[in-house]
Order: structure tokens, then sequence, then C-alpha cells
């Protein structure tokens, strides 16, 4: 049975606290897991949430500041420690190849597992499988960081009260998928492919609402609080209110405020915010928390 979920590793931006671990976003889509932005931390934050890092078949990571890469070492030593057998894909931005590099081979460790590097050169589709399409899109950051956006394939739904009015039945259903035409357009119904969009940090941009842009499940850094508005825009991040209203104004779903700043205690202050400009459904990340994929409409 397929799964589609988000395991949160950690909610901090740059410094980590108590309550909140540096970044990490483990999202599971069906036979693939994408491991996005891991920081310090985040093999422990693994352990605690019961997910492996056997699992993971792809890294993303969005930028080369500390709290979305410091992790990085730990996980690829522990992919040959466990001696994964299945190829591993690294995409980050190809300015920084050295940091990923330095990451890499941060120590001295007997190098069993492939991690192919793949990384982000361009804007557009980086990568195609089973999961559908991966986009990336440059952001406005102090330095260059890409955001992501999973897109499976628009797809029909066979509908079964128009099956029967044509009688068709049992392989015909299956013969009539493969071949399509006319026929297979009046017994179905557009379905259409979900989206996973994750975006960490940035000013607001262009490439923030196309990567939203009809997104099943949002993933947006909100390090501030919008009376701290000027301070997000001279550190090139994010308001709630910003994060919401792009939530909004995209189509999204299901909106996941994340990225939180070391200087607010009371995160609900953070779901106030958005409320009052998105009225989907909002979740305010916790470490460890666990976070569906909304089913298809």
């Amino acid at each position: 049975m397929s799964m589609r979920e988000l395991v949160v590793l950690g909610t901090a931006s740059q410094v980590p606290i108590r309550a909140r671990n540096h970044n990490g976003y483990f999202l599971r889509w069906d036979d693939d897991v994408f491991l996005f932005d891991p920081g310090e931390g985040t093999q422990r934050q693994m352990a605690l949430a019961g997910v492996s890092v056997t699992a993971i078949t792809r890294l993303c990571v969005t930028h080369f500041h500390g709290d979305h890469c410091l992790g990085v070492p730990g996980i690829v030593q522990r992919l040959s420690l466990d001696n994964v057998a299945h190829e591993v894909v690294a995409h980050y931005p190809a300015s920084g190849a050295e940091y990923f590099a330095n990451l890499r081979r941060a120590s001295s460790f007997y190098e069993v597992a492939q991690v192919r590097e793949e990384p982000v050169v361009a804007e557009g589709v980086i990568a195609t499988g089973p999961f559908g399409e991966l986009h990336a899109r440059r952001l406005d950051h102090r330095i260059e960081t890409f955001g992501y956006q999973l897109r499976e394939p628009d797809s029909r739904r066979m509908v079964p009260e128009k099956l029967a009015e044509f009688g068709i039945t049992g392989p015909a259903v299956g013969a009539l998928q493969r071949e399509g035409g006319e026929l297979l357009e009046r017994v179905s119904e557009p379905k259409p492919g979900q989206r996973f969009a994750f975006v960490m940090d940035t000013r607001l941009c262009d490439a923030v609402y196309d990567l939203a842009e009809a997104a099943d499940l949002l993933v947006i850094e909100s390090t501030y609080l919008h009376a701290d508005a000027a301070l997000a825009e001279e550190h090139a991040h994010l308001t709630a209110r910003q994060a919401a209203r792009v939530a909004r104004e995209s189509g999204v779903r299901t909106l996941v405020l994340t990225h939180f700043s070391q200087r607010y205690d009371d995160l609900s202050l953070f779901h106030e915010e958005a409320a009052a400009e998105f009225d989907g459904e909002i979740v305010v990340a916790t470490d460890l928390a666990r976070v569906r994929v909304p089913r298809r409409r």
C-alpha cells in the first residue's frame, strides 16, 4: 500500500534550541524517500522518529548554510555503514559543489554506498522517475538557494457507472487504460497528480509562488512573525503572514510552517498569524511530527 507522508525531523532556524533541532524533512512518497536539508542531529532525530536512513533514495539540499546541510556527513557515512544497496541521488546548488565535496568526505570512512551527485545548474525539471518530476526554482537568499517541487503527472480515474454503461469489465478495463482514445475519455474523469513543495530560506519572490502553485502540501519557512518583518527582509527570510499569503494565492491545500527563529517560544502565534490570511489546513511544525499528504481531490 502506497504511503505519502512528511516526517519533520527539525524545525529550528540558525540556532537550535532544546525543543527544536536543526532542519530535516523526511518525505515518504510511495517507494521513494526524499530527505530535504539535513542539519546537525538528523541521524538522531531519525532514530527518535522511527524512520530509516536505508530508505532514502534522494537527498535534496536547498543551500549551504549550516542549519540546512551539516547533517550531510553523518547521512552519507551511515548509508555506507548500513551497506545500502540502492543508489542515492544527491541534488544541491552546483555553485556549492566544493561545500558538498567537503561534507561528503568530512572524515575517514569506508565508502561502499552509491551516492550519485546531480548538482542543480539551472531551473526546471531536474529529475524524473516513478515519483513523477522533481522541479527546482532559484530563490532569493543571501547565497544561491533552490526550492523544490515534486509533481506527479495528471492521469484519469475510471468511473464505475460509465464503465457499466458501456459494458466494460475485467481485463478490458486495463486494456482500455493502456490503449487510450475517445472511449477512455467517456468512461473516466481527470485525476490531477499530487504536488509537494519545499521552500526554505528566501525573501518573497515569483519562484516562491511558482513552487507553491496547487501544492497539496507546502512546507515553507516562516522564520519570523510580521512584527519582525524588517528583520525578515534584512536576513532574506519569510514571515508567517507572507507564507500564508502564498498558500492562499497559490491554491495550497495544507500549509506546513517551519524554520522558526530562536527568539520565539510561543509557536501558537504563528498559527494565529497564518490563519488570518489562509483558511486551509495549517500545521505549525514541531520536531518529530508526521503530516500525511492530503488524499487526492
